[in-house]
């Protein structure tokens, strides 16, 4: 692996100042709102117990607390690690589709295995130009798009708690100044948490343990979780989520290798995995929140600071878990899909607006068709029909050239 630029030398204590301290909790907070939801949404969805789910949610966060401090010191660079929150998508598709849990995990395994091999033999950039972004986007929106309808049928279901969710959420997001501070679903959470108690629906369950309490799942390795879950898994993490968090670090000034931040992906979605822990990427959005201001040879603190969150989020996760996924249905559902907002609007511009559109529309259609061949769910057929399509009409782009102008 290649060897980062490191900033000069100087104490953490020094380097952590007002913007530091600032931008490093609002990309925790970030991190800790809309994606926990869709976790907790996709885990509902499948059925997953609350002590699965919870060390899901403790797994992501401590390790990749853990893996973002200790890259971002030793590099001095700002590298946070979180998840990649379309795989997270993608792993509800696959067990909607008959994939067990202990078979995803054995997918989490597989994934992390073929990150740490392409890192080890430089196989990143040439795996990243193969397909086109398009491509890869349009499905993204397909496996998006369920949270979008299911925001549109809680509150049909259940106006009382959906609804109030929703004004907030428009509301806060409608003043750019106010939400640069405070997340909107952050907002929408909580005016969630008051319409359910002013609706006198059951008491929310807050007892028992609320301290990190690991479950190991033993991986189930078959080849149907290798092609529907695994390949779509290794797309998103080097493709979308590294690929922006690349791009995010490079505009504020900084060096980061792709060999190596895929090589330390994998070792820590290798260890996250058997307690449940979906792929770790290089977050896009949280990274540029931890570089929004300040001197860029300070930006390390800021990272090392929302690892230092997330590793405490992901103590109590427990706790946290049990207390949301007693909530009603259509407060989960509204949350995750309120979360999913700008991420499926992003995956739509990104999908339709380059050469590939043809090949991005079948990619789409079959994704959102929720087909199964083989086994085989329709995340994977997405991206087969599409860049067929892709190469065969949209004769004008060569496949691939999207990445390389972006990557």
């Amino acid at each position: 692996m290649s060897t980062l630029v490191r900033e000069p030398r100087t104490g953490l204590r020094r380097d952590l100042g007002r913007h530091e301290l600032v931008n490093g909790f609002i990309g925790f907070l970030f991190s800790c709102t809309g994606p926990v939801a869709v976790i907790l949404a996709v885990g509902q969805g499948a059925g997953l117990s609350a002590g699965v789910v919870a060390s899901w949610v403790s797994a992501v966060f401590c390790l990749n607390g853990v893996l973002t401090i200790a890259a971002s010191r030793w590099s001095r660079q700002p590298l946070v690690y979180f998840w990649t929150i379309p795989g997270t998508v993608v792993v509800g598709q696959a067990m909607a589709a008959g994939t067990t849990w202990p078979e995803a995990v054995g997918g989490f395994v597989m994934a992390a295995l073929l990150l740490v091999a392409l890192a080890l033999t430089r196989q990143v950039d040439r795996v990243m130009h193969l397909l086109p972004m398009p491509i890869v986007m349009a499905m993204v929106a397909g496996v998006f798009l369920r949270f979008g309808t299911d925001l549109v049928l809680a509150v049909d279901r259940d106006l009382a708690v959906a609804g109030p969710m929703v004004v907030a959420f428009v509301a806060v997001s409608a003043i750019p100044r106010l939400v640069r501070w405070l997340p909107a679903v952050l907002v929408a959470l909580a005016v969630g948490a008051v319409a359910v108690s002013l609706a006198d629906r059951p008491a929310v369950e807050v007892s028992g343990r609320w301290v990190i309490d690991p479950v190991w799942t033993t991986p189930v390795f078959t080849g149907s979780a290798f092609v529907e879950l695994t390949i779509p898994l290794l797309i998103t993490v080097l493709i979308v989520q590294n690929g922006q968090g690349m791009a995010v670090l490079r505009a504020a000034g900084h060096d980061p290798r792709m060999n190596q931040v895929t090589g330390w992906c994998g070792v820590a979605s290798l260890i996250a995995a058997p307690f449940g822990g979906v792929s770790t990427c290089l977050a896009g959005p949280t990274n540029a929140l931890v570089t929004a201001s300040g001197e860029r040879r300070r930006h390390h603190a800021a990272a090392v600071w929302c690892g230092v969150l997330a590793i405490g989020f992901g103590l109590l996760a427990p706790g946290m878990v049990r207390v949301i996924t007693t909530m009603p249905e259509a407060y989960v559902a509204a949350l995750g899909g309120l979360a999913m907002l700008k991420p499926l609007q992003g995956a739509f511009q990104t999908a339709f607006s380059g050469p590939h559109v043809t090949g991005a529309l079948v990619t789409f259609l079959v994704t959102v068709a929720d087909i199964t061949v083989f086994n085989i769910g329709s995340a994977f057929w997405g991206l087969v029909a599409g860049l067929a399509v892709s190469v065969l009409l949209d004769r004008p782009a060569t496949p691939g050239g999207d990445n390389k102008e972006k990557s």
